[in-house]
């Protein structure tokens, strides 16, 4: 059986010969995770062990705080500033689980894209096509996991930005109910939307890592019967403009699911789309709350952020006061409204983006078509934070280029989704193709 360190070994190769690609990584923590490699060999030989995550290869995205480390959040506007007293509290559970932190990963900068572009540290290409974007804003954690240069990935979510890098390069990503998982020593893009979620090949070890950081006893999932189960396709407005390549993908995985039973009802929620798009009029609930956190660095480094990061946070910054109350009040209720449409239901099922990852340069090319691409991209993700929703993507199985089929609970059902999931993943693998 191969040691950790001896995968560890391999990965630094992977990394060092550029097998793996490009701008992945911001940050590798070669002595530390070969402390931890061979700490965790040791208790294995010992016959002991901290878990299921005692001696997985774990990433994190490059907003947790490192003791010691200036926590750059994919920005340049942040060198130089004061360094982390203390690690993030998830990266504590993380190693106390025996997870073995090999690094750090590239992002969107400040977390607000869904693309995966950095012009400062340069964009991942995606693990299948490196022409085309990773997704965002948790770029480089996706790419880790699908390239094999990390087993875990750890992000954060507060549009979808765990669940469309999953999508995009064929891999899982949960979010997790807002506040299941503590954010403190996470740089915050929203205090209101923002979710630390797990990306990975696998909804069990979503699950374990989902157990670490929420401070939970891990538990291997039993999965579900799904001919127990009734799930609504929001059919509608959250369909529109899907690529027949995914449309086709996401109707055969609902075939395939057909197979065990499950009961698949169509739910009209245009109407509560269609309010939550209009609620965000003056200004998205994450800009507003991104432009309070950047207050001083705006009036002092604007100059280097990112344009279009920059564009989308100053509109933030204009909306007043009585607006951002009012959108958060008229949030509360449509959150409730979605609660209760939802109760007849056990999960939403739709595709997780409406496209496969674009390639990069037609977006770099096109600001127009990068800001179009932009919005659509977030689109099916975004509504899940929106109303308060926990969430997970899985591959679409016989697809020639990844995308997601993402599942959405009410707020709190995070164990039984991922129930859920596991055995969606089942069928997937039993019956793909």
């Amino acid at each position: 059986m191969q040691s950790v360190r001896e995968r560890l070994e391999k990965i630094f190769t992977r990394l060092d010969t550029g097998f793996s690609r490009a701008n992945v990584f911001t940050k590798i923590y070669r002595d530390k995770a070969r402390a931890e490699a061979d700490a965790a060999d040791s208790r294995r030989r010992a016959g002991l062990s901290l878990g299921p995550l005692d001696g997985a290869i774990v990433s994190i995205k490059d907003l947790f705080d490192i003791r010691g480390e200036v926590t750059l959040a994919g920005s340049k506007a942040l060198r130089g500033t004061t360094a982390a007293k203390n690690d993030t509290l998830i990266v504590t559970r993380l190693r106390r689980a025996g997870a073995v932190i090999v690094g750090k990963t590239n992002m969107s900068e400040f977390a607000f894209t869904g693309l995966g572009i950095n012009p400062h540290y340069g964009t991942p290409g995606n693990a299948v096509d490196p022409e085309r974007i990773p997704g965002g804003s948790s770029s480089g954690a996706g790419v880790s996991v699908a390239e094999d240069t990390s087993d875990i990935g750890i992000g954060t979510d507060t549009g979808g930005s765990v669940r469309i890098p999953a999508a995009f390069n064929g891999i899982v990503g949960f979010k997790p109910s807002t506040g299941r998982i503590p954010s403190e020593g996470a740089f915050p893009l929203s205090y209101t939307l923002d979710s630390i979620g797990p990306l990975a090949r696998t909804v069990q070890q979503c699950a374990d890592a989902d157990a670490a950081m929420a401070g939970q006893e891990p538990t291997i999932l039993d999965g579900v019967d799904l001919s127990s189960l009734r799930i609504g396709i929001p059919r509608g407005l959250l369909f529109g403009d899907t690529e027949p390549l995914v449309a086709e993908g996401f109707e055969n995985a609902l075939r395939l699911l057909a197979r065990t039973g499950v009961r698949v009802v169509d739910i009209n929620l245009d109407d509560l789309i269609e309010a939550q798009w209009e609620t965000i009029v003056p200004a998205s609930i994450a800009a507003i709350e991104a432009a309070a956190a950047h207050a001083a660095m705006l009036d002092e480094r604007a100059d280097e952020y990112d344009s279009f990061v920059r564009e989308r946070i100053l509109k933030g910054r204009d909306a007043p006061v009585a607006a951002y109350i009012r959108i958060l009040r008229r949030r509360a209720e449509l959150v409730e409204a979605m609660d209760r449409r939802l109760s007849g239901f056990d999960a939403l099922v739709l595709p997780t983006t409406p496209t496969v990852a674009p390639v990069t340069k037609r977006l770099l090319d096109d600001l127009h078509e990068y800001k179009k691409m932009n919005a659509l991209t977030l689109r099916n993700t975004a509504m899940g934070n929106f109303f308060d929703l926990t969430g997970i993507s899985l591959p679409l199985p016989g697809m020639a280029l990844p995308a997601g089929f993402m599942m959405m609970a009410r707020h709190g059902a995070d164990l039984p989704l991922l129930a859920m999931a596991k055995s969606v993943e089942a069928t997937f693998m039993e019956y793909g193709f």
